[in-house]
């Protein structure tokens, strides 16, 4: 009988639990992982990108827009 998810002991006795799942080992996913790197790259040149825009708007820089506001 193919695909059977049981063993039968010496006895004849249908032991069900004796098949298990394959274990694998899932790597970190923390740390500096290229993924990372790129994702934190590319947010650093969406923030820098918005700081010259912020500037060319309002022909201030990042501190001198929120000092005297009035």
């Amino acid at each position: 009988m193919s695909g059977r998810q049981y063993v039968v002991d010496e006895r004849g006795l249908a032991n069900t639990f004796a098949i298990e799942p394959k274990m694998y080992v899932q790597e970190s996913q923390t740390g500096f992982t290229p993924h990372a790197e790129l994702l934190n790259g590319r947010l650093a040149m969406i923030g820098f990108v918005s700081l010259l825009l912020l500037e060319v708007a309002t022909g201030r820089g990042l501190i001198g827009f929120f000092t005297n506001l009035s």
